[in-house]
């Protein structure tokens, strides 16, 4: 077993701990949803998506199977954005909700397609030459992006449904709910325009982390999760590690750079 980074090892740890999860209770994985109802085998699809996530998260612990797992799970998360989540936009176009749940996956998407530009072979850079190297790294940053923004309107959008979510010891949740819709839709910028891109991605990533510590963890220790909020914590785990995985990809550009997507 040869691991090539932290972000890699706690990506992995997760579509094993989701692909598990979606065995033995598929509602819980929320990254699955938006089957429509009319959709043939929907009840079968979640276990399917179980196996893809655990299988995936197996091969990317491995050298041998690291290529191939990244280069499955990121066809098969492209896919199901574009498929499901994807057509609650084109359904909803002017409703942020749409813009909201496709960014969960988009953060997802963004860690798979950084892996697998670090593992991609060289039938990869032949096939899919546009999906690797450099290029590859820059649609993956702008899916993050693209994301943050998404998350950061939510709050001003859905202030209603964010603020009763902040630990009343904090105080003033209405400051704390914009305040976080705010340094999401920063982080967006930074990501988009590569200015601080690194700093900004790296604390995008922390505050997503901060809110399983100060709002799930509190709801567990206190008895009061129901299904939804499981759900919504598996997506929170996930996000943090497509997050990490693209902090990590900006390893050597300076924290404070200003070029391109933060190549430069």
């Amino acid at each position: 077993m040869r691991i090539t980074s932290v972000g890699q090892a706690v990506f992995a740890a997760t579509m094993i701990a989701i692909g598990i999860l979606g065995l033995v209770k598929s509602e819980y994985a929320a990254i699955w949803d938006g089957i429509p109802k009319a959709f043939p085998a929907r009840e079968a699809l979640p276990y399917l998506c179980a196996l893809v996530a655990l299988g995936c998260g197996l091969g990317l612990l491995w050298p041998r199977t690291a290529a191939l797992a990244a280069r499955v799970l990121l066809a098969w998360l492209l896919a199901w954005m574009l498929l499901f989540k994807g057509r609650y936009i084109l359904l909803a176009p002017l409703q942020e909700g749409s813009y909201q749940s496709t960014g969960e996956n988009a953060v997802i998407v963004a860690g798979a397609w950084v892996l697998f530009t670090r593992f991609a072979t060289d039938w990869d850079r032949q096939q899919v030459r546009f999906a690797t190297g450099d290029t590859g790294l820059r649609i993956a940053r702008v899916l993050y992006g693209l994301a943050m923004i998404a998350f950061g309107l939510s709050h001003f959008f859905y202030l209603q449904f964010t603020a009763p979510l902040i630990p009343a010891w904090l105080l003033w949740p209405v400051f704390w709910a914009y305040f976080t819709g705010t340094t999401y839709l920063l982080a967006g910028a930074a990501v988009l325009s590569g200015v601080w891109a690194r700093l900004a991605a790296t604390l995008a990533a922390v505050q997503m982390g901060s809110f399983i510590l100060l709002v799930w963890l509190p709801k567990i220790s206190g008895g009061t999760m129901n299904d939804f909020n499981w759900g919504e914590i598996t997506v929170n785990f996930a996000l943090v590690a497509g997050g990490w995985v693209v902090a990590e990809s900006y390893k050597g550009i300076p924290w404070l750079a200003r070029g391109k997507l933060g190549n430069k």
